[in-house]
């Protein structure tokens, strides 16, 4: 007997399919501006600030060009549609970004924090300086842990994990490893901000597709 087929991973969905979806993605991207910038915005204006980083942290080397898997969120964000083709998938992802915006919210506000680092100077960061200081001003000052941009880039990757092969998902895990770790990297996050971004993740992935069955 013949194997049925896989469907192709990355295939092109339709007018229609991409229309839903980046109306969907417009409506997930105005609440996480209205969470994050909020939380942010009332942060700054506490002087309660909420030690989250290790020492031995401060030692971890600044790598600029990490700056560019940092910004590979994006083409993650932008695949979405053509990886996750019904209505029922896009909706789960949304869903599982917005709710863990919300969380994320939550605990930003619970754990005010700042960065232990220093700014770096033009010098340290060379041709790269562009690029990171438009991601700087992308991630604001105060929401730490736990990393969003953690969260939901393992969310795109976990929902795009169900169509993959096994080298499939093997490549997009690792994909997601350099993500959480370019926060690190380009010191825009501490360790526990990845880690917890990362639990944050599964657990609503995980949550997500429990209700759905």
């Amino acid at each position: 007997m013949s194997q049925p087929q896989r469907r192709p991973f990355f295939a092109w969905p339709g007018w229609n399919h991409l229309i839903f979806a980046w109306l969907l993605t417009l409506v997930v991207t105005l609440w996480f501006g209205v969470v994050f910038k909020g939380a942010d915005w009332i942060t700054a204006h506490r002087e309660l600030r909420v030690r989250v980083h290790l020492t031995a942290e401060l030692s971890i080397p600044l790598v600029p060009w990490f700056t560019l898997f940092y910004m590979s969120i994006y083409a993650l964000f932008l695949a979405a549609p053509f990886v996750l083709r019904s209505r029922f998938e896009v909706l789960n992802l949304a869903m599982s970004q917005a709710l863990a915006t919300a969380i994320a919210g939550i605990f930003f506000l619970l754990i005010p924090a700042s960065l232990a680092y220093q700014t770096p100077t033009d010098s340290e960061l060379g041709i790269w300086r562009g690029i990171f200081n438009f991601a700087d001003r992308l991630n604001l000052n105060y929401n730490l842990v736990p990393s969003l941009h953690v969260a939901l880039g393992i969310i795109c990757i976990e929902w795009f994990a169900l169509h993959a092969s096994s080298s499939g998902k093997a490549w997009l895990r690792a994909w997601g490893a350099m993500i959480a770790a370019s926060t690190i990297l380009t010191h825009q996050h501490h360790l526990v901000d990845a880690l917890t971004g990362y639990l944050l993740a599964f657990a609503v992935v995980k949550c997500v597709r429990w209700r759905k069955h």
